[in-house]
């Protein structure tokens, strides 16, 4: 069986899947964490490969960049390949002072303008929340491994952040709810999320600070590619749990 975005067949694909947005990202991981690893997918470059991590099989799948791209690759992965659990990992600007580059955040409530539940399925939402299941084990892991996480409410955007203005970014968030308290943004787990719970599965989000609006410092984009280690740690070491 494949679809029209995946080549993969059916049984290629594990019950949990890591999903970071870019394709070059899935190649690291798979290279650098996976043993005895195969290729399955590459439709349009969105590499997914499956492979043996610690024992248990794995599979790493790439999104692409925004709700659309995600919203289509998750909600295949969950409807014809049987998919049980996903965890995004990837980029995102923080919202606060206190988070520096590479601090890693926990999505828990994830607010987003997009009408893409609207459009999908008649749903006037804009409010969702991530697996509270699977994010007790990622805090369980990351405790585990002595790597710091930071669990909090996130926004999911349509507009690559660093690209709004101030009087755009000020006019955004007088439209976010009043006391969301985000902690960052980012442009994938809206949709990821949504095709969960639509689909009564289990997804969450971890997301490594790569540029603040508080900080001059912004990373490069081989780092975004090679240096979220500690992030995909946790996500893997999460993968065994489940």
């Amino acid at each position: 069986m494949s679809t029209a975005h995946n080549e993969a067949n059916l049984g290629d694909i594990a019950k949990t899947v890591i999903m970071p947005g870019d394709p070059l990202r899935a190649k690291h991981i798979a290279e650098k964490f996976l043993e005895n690893y195969k290729l399955v997918n590459q439709v349009r470059n969105i590499y997914a490969y499956t492979g043996d991590y610690k024992g248990k099989e794995i599979t790493v799948m790439a999104s692409g960049m925004g709700m659309p791209s995600m919203g289509i690759y998750s909600y295949e992965l969950f409807k014809f390949y049987d998919v049980d659990n996903i965890i995004r990992i990837g980029s995102c600007g923080a919202y606060v002072p206190e988070l520096n580059l590479f601090d890693i955040i926990l999505a828990k409530s994830i607010f987003s303008e997009s009408n893409f539940a609207l459009s999908f399925h008649n749903d006037d939402c804009h409010m969702i929340n991530t697996n509270e299941a699977l994010n007790q084990k990622i805090k369980e892991t990351a405790t585990e491994n002595h790597i710091s996480i930071v669990e909090g409410n996130t926004i999911c955007s349509d507009c690559f952040d660093p690209y709004m203005t101030q009087e755009d970014f000020d006019s955004f968030m007088a439209r976010v709810p009043k006391d969301f308290n985000a902690l960052g943004a980012e442009m994938e787990a809206f949709a990821l999320c949504y095709n969960a719970k639509l689909l009564n599965k289990k997804a969450t989000c971890l997301m490594t600070v790569v540029d603040s609006r508080f900080k001059t410092q912004v990373a490069t984009s081989d780092e975004r590619e090679n240096g979220l280690d500690n992030m995909i740690k946790i996500a893997l070491d999460t993968s065994l749990k489940c």
